[in-house]
């Protein structure tokens, strides 16, 4: 009886988000202002509408849009830029975060977070260009009682890892 039962019972196996091959679509966006710059490929890296930010490139269900808060890091968990909605969202300007670690900024939620919830470990993979998309609870340093839900993946050129709040 046990032998039937594990005949009909499948088998586990990790199944991947995309398929082997497969080429995520991909979409450029401002590092300062989210906006996605009109023209397909553009002549020049600095956005043409605010005139502030780098145009960078990820998955097109990812990047950010005009007004989303996010971080651009690079492999060491430097910050490279703030997006102006991320300024607002955690009372900091561009200049004053960038160069600095990541943590004076974010820290995660759970301080005992393993795995792919880890910020260290999810910046890194993404810093080295994975794009998985991998979702972190993190938290503003120094405030306590807010949680922030954010998505992050590979970026650039250069590459970096860029973390989307929701």
């Amino acid at each position: 009886m046990d032998r039937a039962l594990n005949s009909r019972r499948g088998a586990l196996s990790l199944v991947p988000s995309v398929a082997p091959g497969t080429a995520q679509p991909r979409a450029s966006f401002c590092s300062h202002c989210g906006i996605r710059p009109e023209v397909e490929n553009p002549t020049s890296r600095v956005c043409g509408r605010c005139g502030l930010g780098l145009i960078l490139e990820s998955r097109a269900d990812v990047a950010p849009a005009a007004g989303d808060p996010f971080l651009v890091l690079d492999s060491t968990l430097a910050v490279c830029a703030v997006s102006r909605a991320a300024e607002r969202l955690l009372v900091t300007n561009e200049t004053d975060a960038v160069n600095h670690h990541v943590t004076e900024l974010l820290v995660p939620a759970d301080a005992e977070a393993q795995g792919p919830t880890n910020l260290a470990a999810a910046v890194t993979w993404a810093a080295r260009g994975d794009e998985a998309v991998r979702r972190v609870v993190l938290r503003p340093a120094n405030t306590f009682g807010v949680r922030l839900t954010a998505r992050i993946t590979s970026c650039g050129p250069p590459t970096a890892a860029l973390i989307v709040f929701e």
